[in-house]
């Protein structure tokens, strides 16, 4: 039987879901989804009950449609059950990237460009992984991001060398596949390990 699969926009009444994708322990619990989003030199010294705060604030003025930041984020749920998330804002929102080589590298792109959005971040909770649901996820990311008037579409996967595993912890980036059957296609790449993907929309 084919499990049914909803993708929605993160809100606050959906933050005990959003907590249960999170997990009690692990690198979504204690990023908070914040990391990319804040940058190392802020992210690195709060708690994880602030990091959470941050969150919360984040989904409460996406909601209310506060100027300048949006939520930035949909929830997966498998049969009625919570079990993913992937983060996608305009690109402009992420600080750790604007002192990154991820995603500037050997490209002429305007760092204040708001007309590009970014999916920067997947969660899949425990018992759902290696399931393909990382690819429901890119693929709502993409039509969130068009929706919301985006004029192009970013991601920034990881990618194995050969014969490696990569940790769950490193692949919250996302890996090409997802990106690739979303409709993106590589553009660059910034280290040996990471590629930056592109859909203009």
């Amino acid at each position: 039987m084919t499990a049914r699969i909803e993708v929605v926009p993160a809100a606050p009444e959906l933050w005990d879901d959003v907590q249960a994708v999170f997990g009690t322990r692990g690198g979504a619990h204690h990023c908070q989804c914040q990391r990319i989003r804040l940058g190392d030199g802020d992210w690195w010294h709060l708690s994880v009950e602030e990091r959470a705060h941050h969150l919360r604030e984040q989904l409460d003025a996406g909601t209310a449609g506060a100027p300048g930041l949006t939520s930035g984020a949909l929830l997966a749920y498998v049969d009625g059950e919570p079990a993913g998330w992937v983060a996608v804002a305009p690109r402009t929102e992420f600080v750790r990237y604007r002192g990154s080589q991820v995603p500037w590298a050997g490209r002429h792109e305007d760092k204040d460009d708001g007309g590009v959005w970014a999916v920067t971040c997947f969660a899949v909770r425990a018992g759902y992984r290696k399931q393909g649901l990382m690819y429901e996820l890119a693929a709502a990311a993409v039509a969130h991001a068009r929706a919301s008037g985006a004029e192009a579409v970013e991601g920034y996967p990881i990618v194995p060398g050969p014969g490696q595993e990569i940790a769950w912890g490193e692949v919250n980036v996302g890996t090409p596949g997802p990106f690739a059957a979303a409709g993106l296609t590589e553009v660059s790449r910034p280290t040996k390990r990471r590629r930056v993907m592109r859909l203009d929309l």
